[in-house]
């Protein structure tokens, strides 16, 4: 990471600027590695293991949550690697294989339609709670065909622009794949599917809820509505998620344009357009560490959960009296 481009190939004028940035950036990146990897890891661990304990009390956001902080996990995990070690960069700290490059590849796209869809989803049957109260289509009882729907999913949708990029790698030994080398294809199919899908239902469902909200109805007296903390909930997690994962889809349109248009991304704006990458990765991978801690400050259930699980964990059947351990 970290790099502004080729070592000979720059613009006049650009190199004091490209450092600078490049030096910012790279500051940003090891205070990320440091200090958010860790907490990262802890907070979506911890949002997984409190609502897996607590599988009777999960309600339909909250199967979400759980997706979105194990597919978090995983892009925690791929940080490291993918903040230092890109073979490109002129800081990097070690180098990766065409192997190791598409293994990284694949997995941050999965983590990454996850959450977007993820996103959508919840977006979307927030409106239907919202719309029709105590419906079944909006609950958790749905929770094994909602995960095998958003990672299978997320899994299938990605083969065929992953294709094309395992292609780009390994074109030089499968013949296979000599007419498979447009990376710029898969580019764009990942822009379509990864983002713009999920992007206009998630803003859509807004819309409508925002619609449902405005109006008085005799569902508001309804218990099952979606309660205040849960939309602000919503909307933070909506806004935080499109605002980190935009930068990223735009300069992977943006490349793709280029190259398709015969550009050299080499030359003194590929500069520039290296370093937007590297900085919207940097924000991709932040998603992982802002989205557990937004859920931990706006769910109204998850405190409650909480102490509920420490005391658990410190009133064991041993320690106190059955009727003790079976209040906590």
């Amino acid at each position: 990471m970290w790099g502004c481009g080729p070592l000979n190939e720059t613009g006049p004028g650009q190199e004091p600027l490209c450092h600078d940035l490049r030096l910012g950036l790279a500051v940003l990146s090891l205070l990320y590695l440091a200090v958010g990897v860790p907490v990262g890891l802890a907070a979506n661990a911890l949002l997984v293991l409190v609502n897996l304990c607590h599988k009777s009390a999960m309600t339909m956001p909250d199967v979400y949550f759980v997706n979105m902080a194990v597919a978090g996990l995983l892009l925690t995990a791929l940080a490291p690697a993918d903040l230092l070690g890109p073979p490109s960069a002129r800081w990097a700290l070690w180098g990766l294989g065409s192997e190791a490059q598409v293994t990284l590849l694949v997995l941050f796209h999965v983590a990454s339609l996850v959450i977007m869809y993820s996103t959508a989803l919840l977006s979307l049957d927030s409106y239907i709670e919202r719309a029709l109260p105590r419906t079944y289509m909006a609950s958790v009882y749905n929770t094994r065909r909602v995960c095998g729907f958003l990672w299978g999913g997320a899994l299938l949708t990605s083969f065929s622009s992953l294709l094309f990029s395992i292609c780009s790698y390994l074109a030089a030994r499968v013949a296979e794949c000599a007419k498979m080398r447009n990376t710029e294809a898969a580019a764009a199919i990942l822009v379509l599917i990864g983002f713009v899908v999920p992007a206009l239902a998630a803003l859509y469902a807004l819309t409508l809820l925002s619609r449902v909200r405005a109006q008085a109805t005799p569902l508001d007296q309804d218990s099952g509505r979606l309660d205040p903390s849960g939309h602000r909930l919503l909307l933070a997690t909506v806004c935080t998620q499109l605002g980190l994962w935009t930068p990223y889809y735009l300069t992977l349109l943006g490349h793709a344009v280029l190259v398709s248009r015969g550009a050299p991304v080499g030359g003194p704006d590929g500069g520039l357009l290296r370093l937007s990458q590297d900085a919207s990765r940097f924000l991709a991978f932040s998603s992982a560490l802002v989205t557990p801690l937004l859920y931990r400050c706006l769910s109204k259930s998850f405190p409650g959960k909480l102490q509920r699980l420490m005391g658990r964990l410190r009133c064991r059947p041993r320690r106190c009296p059955p009727d003790q351990a079976a209040s906590r």
